[in-house]
């Protein structure tokens, strides 16, 4: 990606800046998720690269954040043109406007800066397009080639039980230590929340996670519930990235290609499917915080598009 504007147009408050401390450094801190920590670092040091040709350095950052209104909302707007220039889907470009501005109202509060970027507005995206997953046998038969002998198979079949019986995000696995399993509850911290919340397990999760418990050598509160067992990083917490590469795409599913957010979707269709379409109800097992992600859902669950395309073609 080519250079929005020249390092010129930020050097213009290098000679003035005042640079007390790693603003960067400090503004990632006080974000609840290392997720977003890492997307907005990342967001951040792609923003100066690309508008100045210059690393997200105190020096860097001080000088974007004593530019006039004017002049920022001009930088960030060519940067969102620029962006849009590319192949990127316009969640992920929001996801970056989203890390400039988070920037930009930690240091108003802080009195860092006298601009805003409320003007600078994300793109609108069609979110949960796909959202049918895989029918609840052949999940159950894909989960059931586990082989539940071995330490290993006894920690993916936990996880495979986890996803499917609480519709858990992938990121949701990964924080779990294990003192936030408490049979029968587990204490989970969901998307985007600083608290934990309590969640009720099934019975066939609890069996699961109890018996890769007794094949761990170490059962102490403060360790990850899951971890790595290779020998490499064995003891180490299970990454997001582990869970999805090595534990969910290795079920065996050869009708769809599986993520754990293709297994919430799934759980989340099944379940609007035995209730029904009762969306209040499944709210409170999907954890949703807008009931109109979940008609999203059920209008997918019951092709209500296909419906009435069929409907008003008959008309003509």
């Amino acid at each position: 990606m080519g250079e929005i504007v020249n390092s010129e147009v930020l050097s213009i408050s290098f000679d003035n800046c005042t640079i007390e401390r790693d603003f960067l450094s400090e503004f990632l801190r006080v974000q609840n998720s290392p997720q977003t920590k890492r997307l907005y670092a990342a967001s951040i040091e792609h923003f100066f690269q690309s508008v100045a040709g210059l690393s997200a350095s105190p020096q860097t950052i001080a000088a974007f954040l004593q530019l006039e209104q004017g002049q920022a909302i001009e930088v960030v707007l060519r940067y969102k043109a620029d962006l849009q220039q590319t192949d990127l889907k316009p969640a992920t470009i929001n996801n970056r406007l989203a890390a400039i501005k988070s920037l930009v109202n930690h240091a108003q509060k802080l009195g860092r800066c006298d601009f805003d970027l409320k003007h600078v507005k994300g793109l609108k995206s069609q979110a949960y397009r796909d959202t049918t997953g895989v029918e609840p046998g052949v999940y159950r038969d894909a989960i059931n080639t586990i082989d539940r002998t071995t330490p290993k198979g006894k920690r993916d079949y936990a996880i495979a039980r986890l996803l499917w019986d609480n519709a858990l995000r992938r990121v949701e696995i990964e924080r779990l230590d294990l003192g936030d399993y408490q049979r029968p509850k587990l204490w989970i911290r969901g998307k985007g929340r600083g608290e934990k919340e309590v969640i009720d397990l099934s019975a066939k999760s609890i069996q699961a996670l109890d018996e890769w418990l007794a094949a761990r050598d170490s059962c102490k509160n403060d360790e990850p519930l899951f971890i790595a067992l290779d020998n490499h990083a064995y003891g180490s917490r299970l990454s997001g990235r582990s869970i999805d590469r090595n534990v969910v795409k290795k079920f065996g599913v050869e009708t769809k290609v599986l993520s754990p957010h293709k297994v919430r979707h799934s759980t989340i269709t099944a379940a609007l499917d035995r209730t029904n379409g009762d969306v209040r109800k499944v709210q409170k097992f999907s954890r949703h915080r807008k009931i109109d992600t979940l008609l999203i859902y059920d209008d997918n669950r019951l092709g209500v598009q296909g419906e009435i395309t069929d409907t008003v073609a008959d008309l003509v």
